[in-house]
């Protein structure tokens, strides 16, 4: 399978994308898909509180940069120097750690006042394709309830926490309940032709997104097809044993029905020496419960994804933008009627 690059024309009018999620998956598959559409929009998580973002958040109180400048970074259109300055982390002192990246994103929210506003000039200056929009800008925490009863606040802490407990997840929730979601990424979910969730930490970075009031309402409101892109392993510290299926319930149970109506999932196998380096984490391939999927009346989808190179089993953007691409095309009929939009007609 392969899909045709757009030409420029086709590329400034090409379908208006919104991909839900945070972390790594989700900027891997940024990276791929700007190169087939100018209209692109991340909306991105803000739970998180670990490492130089949750340093920021506690000494200054700005929210979690981390995953919005991974987002960035993905989409930017900068010089090589840039990028290199982008991703630098300090090694010594007091900022060892901390990303160059995100004290720009902390600067400009202290010169424009507003972690949102600081987000557009960030992105006007990294001469992003499309868009990145934090949820809320709400200050809130992740807290993981478990099957036993324990609770735990702090999405770095969630890792740690199962491995003592020792029993699955059973749902998380944000501290404050109901943050004001951000209109921009309601905006963006309303007028988009395909909506994306994931890939990425089920609990810590795609479900996070849709325990914001409104958000989940306006995925399953849309009539743009709904993809649910697995994660190629399960992830120690959050879905160890989770199936395909179990994934696509937890996300149902977090938000509302009819949020998903496709899963995209990798077929190609992974190298035998990853796969024996994550079993020694207790991770593993995710595996693929075909009957329970079609039983919650969805569709799977199955194409060979993953990187083949690399120390990690992760996506290949290039090859998981094509498939995206490939299925949207397949399932929409899309009828140019001015001003970019695209109406989908069964």
């Amino acid at each position: 399978m392969s899909t045709t690059l757009p030409s420029l024309q086709q590329w400034e009018r090409g379908p208006k994308i919104v991909a839900v999620g945070g972390g790594t998956g989700l900027s891997t598959m940024l990276r791929g898909l700007k190169k087939y559409t100018k209209n692109l929009t991340a909306v991105v998580t803000v739970a998180d509180d670990g490492g130089g973002s949750g340093m920021l958040r506690r000494d200054i109180g700005m929210p979690p940069p981390g995953d919005i400048r991974h987002c960035m970074e993905a989409l930017a259109n900068t010089e090589p120097i840039m990028e290199r300055l982008l991703t630098y982390r300090f090694t010594e002192g007091s900022l060892a750690g901390q990303s160059f990246g995100n004290l720009i994103l902390a600067a400009l929210n202290g010169v424009t006042g507003s972690f949102e506003e600081a987000v557009s000039q960030m992105s006007q200056v990294l001469a992003i394709t499309g868009r990145v929009i934090p949820v809320t800008s709400a200050d809130v925490q992740l807290e993981a309830v478990f099957e036993n009863g324990a609770r735990v606040v702090g999405e770095s802490k969630i890792y740690n926490c199962k491995k003592e407990q020792d029993c699955r997840i059973d749902h998380v929730n944000l501290i404050p309940e109901n943050p004001e979601p951000l209109p921009a990424a309601l905006e963006a979910i309303g007028e988009a032709d395909l909506i994306l969730l994931g890939p990425g930490s089920l609990y810590t970075s795609v479900i996070p997104n849709l325990l914001v009031p409104g958000v989940a309402q306006a995925i399953a409101k849309s009539q743009a097809p709904k993809i649910y892109v697995c994660n190629i392993m399960t992830q120690e510290g959050e879905t160890e044993g989770y199936t395909a299926a179990d994934h696509v319930e937890a996300l149902l149970t977090h938000g509302v029905p009819d949020m998903v109506d496709l899963c995209l999932a990798n077929s190609a196998p992974v190298h035998p020496g990853l796969v024996e380096r994550y079993r020694q984490e207790d991770a593993a391939p995710l595996v693929m419960d075909r009957e329970r999927i079609a039983a919650m009346g969805l569709e799977l989808v199955e194409r060979p994804l993953a990187s083949e190179g690399g120390n990690y089993a992760r996506h290949d953007p290039d090859k998981l933008a094509e498939a995206i691409l490939d299925i949207y095309r397949q399932r929409a009929v899309r009828i140019f009627r001015g001003a970019r939009r695209y109406i989908l007609e069964e």
